[in-house]
């Protein structure tokens, strides 16, 4: 042994500092020793008998630890061989022979030196039960871990269960464990044999629980790498026959393929990145697996969007106005506004066009006036109706992570279009709605909001596609129903319902000479009089637009084309006469005027949704005690017209030669007929007070009037909808002048010249003006004193003024 103090049984011996590895008392190992410190302290070991001290490093990582890098606690070792190797590589066996703790280092040039005490543990009492059964309990637990592991021969494992001396037995088995540096360390610096078997024990039974786990993942794995094996195999034998055959699928050639199409697009870098990774993902997968389609339909899509294809836009405005007078007739508001836009985008090139929505009742031609835009436009056309959408991923798209996820509509409608600058129709976007799954309208604010869909970002494609070239157009049946965030960006044209003068072109210019071609005749052959189209447009169809017109055209067509079969005629000249036999009864009649001037019935005006439509109001005046009685189906709003109407009367009674006590000596029923058709909207007030008037003074109401306009209870007339559809629909009737509020004025200039040159159309401010024009004379004012009352001196101050007027 080297120098040595009995006493406290200390010594000073060259230290080896290991890395990664711990030695325990009764160890036998050999390592392989490099560093030039280290061979110099076994040099120097092999000097003085062999003895070394043997501790292990913080760090395995540092290459020259210091002092306090190194642990304190190690084992007195002696070498028993050692063997050169190449590389100036010494292989050192050691055997361990006692604990040791450093108390001084001496020196660490040109090796480690210092001061070590040899660390005695206590005798562990074999002969006592409670060890004895711990000791069975950690032989127990070793076997486990060994037979789990199958890192420890069995000769180990004999040699552990026959020890006679039980204290070396935790040294013995922490030796042969493949635990962590710490838990080793932890052990040799534990002096009691007893608390080490505890540990021990502790850090047997983890680790045996660990390795359960373990052995029964790996049992799984094996299970499915065998599966995956066995389907290789299949898949092999497969594309063996299949070559056999001729009709072999080369996988790596779709990849290469896809990596050609994929380099020669025209991409934006992060889009091209994303496409290579898609890609680098399916050439690691089988091609039969469910995931490698989904990555295929996507490279797919990404391939077949429009990335940088543009068709060139043509700005001619000649031309253009001749492709919209060519497929429309009428609609002169919205060709304006298109060539206005053309017009400015042509003067400032990559103008951000505005949103174009046109709003009016089905038929009238919204849809197909967008294509004739897209056509004058050389844009590419695409159409996406949007009526019923509920969910926001029909918008943005579904996420990849979902099964059967596909791209939003804008996307795909991009894709049909085939370029990244189309005309995309958005059809019907007032029948948008929202439930559960999202907001779709909140979707779309993004898509035309040209500040934002620069960037638009499809949920399935994951990359953002530019927007801002595509131009939309909007269609609404209602624009009351669009969202007010939505409506905002949009410029909205209202498309009213044709006149009967222009269903007569259209029906004559395109829809007849349309169904022709479509049912092989020519124009010699079945001949339409203009007698029998305005026969189907004014008794067979109503309608704002005309589909149903064209419905009624293909009818009559297709009758006659029998006829000429069968050999009955060889041509055919549609008249009148032709049009009901082939049609039927007339479908519609309207409401001539009447032949004579009635007390208390006064022709009103009304809006649907299929055009205006007149509306005569019945008011009956009988003995009671003041009840007023509404029928006809009258919604809250008209029923408070009526009671306005009756407030205002008995405001003015005098002025009209009315008594002041009718509201309690008399019953008045108002009735609209047509019953059964539910009537709202406070464009009847006037019409209503004008009746109850002509009733209670007993002095008839013209003819051939009629009349329109909101009712206040000082008798003043407000401006009402719908004028256009409303004198159409009193000019069809017969009627010769229309009573319209003063603020529609404005609204005149769109009604067609040729009504305007047949009725007689006055703005009146008043009620005073209304009964002036709408009785056919004037009621004489009661002589006796009337009530000091505002109301009747200002409706005299403003009768005189429109007397002056006048």
């Amino acid at each position: 042994m080297p120098k040595q103090n009995k006493k406290d049984l200390t010594y000073s011996i060259p230290m080896l500092p290991l890395r990664g590895i711990v030695v325990f008392p009764h160890m036998i190992l050999h390592f392989d020793v490099g560093r030039l410190k280290s061979i110099k302290s076994i040099e120097e070991a092999m000097l003085n008998e062999q003895i070394i001290f043997l501790t292990s490093q913080k760090d395995p990582n540092t290459e020259d630890p210091d002092f306090d890098e190194i642990n304190t606690f190690g084992t007195i070792a002696q070498i028993k061989q050692l063997l050169r190797l190449p590389g100036d590589t010494i292989r050192v066996l050691v055997e361990g022979i006692q604990r040791a703790k450093i108390i001084n280092f001496v020196a660490d040039e040109p090796f480690y030196k210092v001061d070590v005490m040899q660390v005695n543990s206590k005798a562990l009492q074999s002969g006592r039960s409670d060890i004895q059964a711990l000791c069975r309990q950690v032989i127990d637990h070793f076997e486990q871990y060994a037979k789990l592991s199958g890192k420890i021969s069995p000769d180990a494992t004999l040699s552990i269960t026959n020890i006679n001396d039980l204290s070396h037995l935790p040294d013995v088995i922490a030796s042969n464990l493949g635990v962590s540096i710490e838990l080793k360390q932890m052990l040799l610096e534990e002096l009691s044999p007893k608390r080490r078997l505890e540990k021990l024990l502790d850090i047997l039974a983890k680790e045996n629980e660990i390795l359960e786990l373990e052995k029964s993942i790996t049992f799984k794995v094996r299970q499915q790498i065998d599966k995956n094996q066995k389907e290789y195999y299949l898949r092999e034998q497969i594309k063996a026959i299949q070559k056999e055959l001729g009709d072999s699928v080369d996988t790596t050639t779709e990849i290469d393929e896809y990596r050609e199409r994929i380099e020669k697009a025209s991409f934006s870098e992060d889009v091209r990145k994303k496409a290579l990774k898609e890609l680098d993902r399916l050439a690691r997968m089988h091609s039969s697996s469910a995931e490698s389609g989904v990555i295929r339909t996507y490279l797919d899509t990404l391939l077949d969007m429009p990335w940088e294809k543009k068709t060139e836009e043509k700005l001619d405005i000649k031309y253009a106005s001749e492709i919209l007078d060519r497929d429309h007739y009428g609609l002169e508001k919205v060709k304006e506004r298109v060539l206005e836009y053309l017009a400015v985008r042509k003067m400032k090139n990559g103008l951000q066009g505005p949103i174009l929505c046109f709003a009016g009742p089905p038929g009238v031609g919204k849809t197909s006036i967008a294509k004739s835009i897209a056509e004058a436009l050389n844009r590419s056309y695409a159409r996406m109706s949007l009526g019923g959408v509920k969910d926001e991923a029909e918008i943005r798209g579904h996420r990849r992570t979902y099964v059967g996820s596909m791209p939003g509509r804008i996307v795909n409608a991009i894709r049909q279009a085939g370029s990244s600058n189309p005309l995309i129709l958005l059809d019907e976007i007032d029948k948008m709605s929202s439930d559960f799954r999202g907001d779709p309208a909140s979707a779309m604010l993004e898509v035309l909001d040209s500040e934002q869909n620069k960037d638009f970002r499809d949920h399935y494609l994951e990359v953002p596609f530019d927007l801002s070239d595509v131009m939309f157009i909007t269609t609404a049946n209602y624009k009351d129903a669009i969202p007010r965030p939505l409506l905002d960006r949009m410029e909205v044209i209202d498309i009213s319902g044709y006149t009967e003068e222009e269903k007569l072109n259209i029906a004559s210019k395109y829809l007849v000479p349309k169904q022709l071609r479509m049912h092989g005749v020519s124009k010699t052959t079945v001949r339409f009089d203009q007698s029998a189209l305005k026969e189907i447009v004014v008794h067979y169809t109503k309608e704002a637009g005309v589909r149903n017109l064209e419905r009624q055209i293909a009818t009559v067509i297709r009758k006659g084309i029998k006829k000429i079969v069968l050999g009955e005629k060889t041509s055919l000249r549609i008249t009148k006469n032709t049009v009901k036999n082939y049609l039927g009864a007339r479908i519609y009649t309207y409401d001539k005027t009447a032949e004579k001037d009635e007390v208390g019935i006064v022709r009103g005006l009304a809006w649907t949704s299929v055009g205006g439509d007149t509306m005569p109001i019945e008011v009956n005046i009988m003995p009671g005690d003041g009840q007023l009685e509404l029928t006809g189906q009258l919604g809250d709003v008209m029923k408070e017209s009526a009671r306005i109407a009756r407030s205002y009367i008995r405001s003015v009674a005098g002025q009209y030669g009315i008594d002041t006590d009718f509201h309690k000596k008399y019953d008045i029923h108002i009735h609209v007929p047509e019953g059964a058709i539910p009537k709202d909207g406070p464009s009847a007030g006037i019409t209503i007070a004008t009746a109850m008037i002509s009733a209670l003074t007993g002095i008839p109401a013209r003819k051939s009037l009629a009349m329109t306009g909101e009712i206040t209870l000082r008798g003043r007339i407000l401006a009402i909808g719908g004028l256009k559809e409303k004198v159409l629909a009193a000019h069809r009737a017969g009627v010769d002048t229309i009573l319209l509020p003063y603020e529609n004025k404005k609204n005149i200039e769109d009604i067609p010249e040729s009504v305007r040159e047949e009725v007689r159309l006055i703005p009146v401010t008043h009620m005073n003006e209304v009964i002036r024009y709408a009785l056919v004379k004037k009621p004489e004012a009661k002589k006796t004193v009337q009530p000091h009352n505002s109301v009747i001196l200002n409706h005299a101050v403003e009768e005189a003024a429109v007397s002056l007027e006048n």
